[in-house]
């Protein structure tokens, strides 16, 4: 950028002679040598329109969900998100919106965010939501630390089919405070939590904490998830849940869920690299003072007009830092916004339809897929919405998934821990019904899976 900022070696010695050091290094003598990066081995600067080129022919080589029959299970969602969305949210108003700290100047993002936590509370029979959160598993981390202010012990019980990646981040939240994971098993014909061993485990004390997911890790709806909180008594229960599966099932506050989390990207966002994503949590009023972030509400101002203004606010930016529940820096306000927009836009009753319609889909393609020889679809014979999982019983389900996406068919999400520690694991992979497939993407995704698997048999 030398046109435009120019910093030639004249101006670099006169800036280090006004600091009274010889070189730049000398400005980070305080970070130790071992914590230094070093050189990155990356090559000398490019004018700005270089670098515009060689990111333009970096990014054509991106192929995206359009271009595929998308099939991909997991908490990150494809789904088609209505232009009445991006409209509203790409609003200056709300778009260039930071954090609401002064209340008198952000009356609309403080209102669309009370609409948010009130939309979030109906939805999971609670009574209280926070102002969002910075995705689904850092939610369940959350949800974990306000589990350890509740209840005393050391232990958290999670599902063995809970993703890896979520696992991966309890595990982050617990190491500080010196917490355990410990997973629960799951009935190998049903993929169902085994309330046995919960049973047990409880018994044997030390547990402040048991998480499920609705549907489970495996896509499936465990029926025992009604009778968790009779085995658990006072351990308090949370539940991350699917926002689109809790339109045709019970809110889990009605079955004793103490906290409820989930990852939002599904209403009104895009499945992009990574993000943005949102997390939802919602949690019973007597558990409130223990909840991660703020929480705004509404009031009246001086002269009787309805105002609303940060009610709770638990961060250590705002309260002592030896009180502070949470270090959320930030919210997603723009992504709550999103949500709460497609939720409205969509309605109740076409939620409920939407998820009949995804349903009806996944039971077509798991017709479809048992059908072949090398798959066993679905895996668990317990009732599922969406999604299920799919067994591949000839190569392993990298190569068959690999296969697929050779035929443009992005044919599910694998259900593999690739960390070392993992050990040897079953040949999963979750598939899932989405809002841009058909019977006719269902019918090549099946041609396709029989031509892959009939090679593999053949290079077997």
């Amino acid at each position: 950028m030398p046109h435009w900022i120019s910093n030639d070696p004249g101006e670099e010695a006169s800036m280090l002679n006004a600091l009274g050091i010889k070189s730049v290094d000398e400005l980070f003598t305080d970070v130790p040598k071992k914590a230094r990066l070093g050189r990155l081995g990356i090559g000398p600067g490019h004018e700005e329109f270089e670098v515009v080129d060689t990111i333009d022919r970096i990014l054509n080589r991106n192929r995206t969900l359009t271009q595929f029959a998308c099939f991909l299970g997991g908490r990150i969602t494809p789904r088609y998100v209505p232009a009445a969305v991006d409209a509203i949210i790409s609003r200056s108003e709300f778009y260039t919106a930071y954090t609401p700290y002064q209340a008198e100047t952000s009356q609309g993002t403080l209102r669309s965010l009370f609409e948010f936590q009130s939309l979030w509370t109906e939805m999971t029979g609670l009574d209280v939501a926070n102002a969002s959160l910075y995705d689904g598993s850092t939610a369940a981390g959350e949800a974990l630390l306000l589990c350890r202010r509740v209840h005393e012990g050391r232990r958290f019980l999670v599902p063995a089919s809970l993703p890896w990646e979520e696992k991966s981040v309890l595990c982050n939240y617990g190491t500080g405070p010196g917490l355990s994971v410990e997973e629960i098993p799951y009935d190998s014909k049903s993929g169902c939590l085994d309330l046995n061993f919960v049973r047990a485990e409880i018994a044997k004390g030390d547990v402040f904490g048991v998480l499920a997911d609705v549907p489970n890790g495996f896509g499936h709806v465990d029926e025992g998830l009604l009778e968790l909180k009779s085995l658990i008594g006072d351990v308090p229960l949370v539940i991350a849940a699917d926002p689109l599966s809790l339109s045709t099932l019970e809110p889990p506050g009605s079955y004793g869920a103490d906290v409820v989390v989930a990852e939002g990207q599904g209403f009104g966002m895009a499945s992009c690299f990574g993000g943005p994503l949102l997390g939802l949590f919602a949690c019973r009023r007597e558990h409130v003072r223990a909840a991660p972030g703020r929480i705004v509400g509404a009031t009246v101002d001086a002269i009787g007009q309805r105002a609303y203004c940060l009610t709770l606010t638990t961060r250590e930016q705002h309260i002592r830092r030896s009180r502070a529940t949470s270090n959320i820096c930030t919210n997603e306000s723009l992504m709550a916004l999103a949500f709460v927009v497609y939720a409205s836009l969509v309605g109740p009753r076409g939620l409920a339809q939407l998820q009949v319609e995804l349903a009806e889909k996944a039971r077509t393609l798991a017709s479809a897929l048992g059908g072949i020889e090398g798959l066993r679809a679905p895996r668990f014979d317990a009732p599922y919405l969406g999604e299920f999982t799919v067994e591949v019983t000839r190569g392993t389900a990298r190569e068959f998934l690999d296969g697929v996406e050779r035929h443009r068919i992005l044919g599910g999400h694998l259900l593999k821990d690739p960390r070392p520690s993992a050990g040897a694991q079953p040949e999963y992979f979750l598939a899932a019904a989405t809002d841009w497939i058909g019977d006719r993407e269902i019918q090549k995704y099946a041609r396709a899976a029989r031509t892959v698997l009939t090679s593999a048999r053949r290079s077997a």
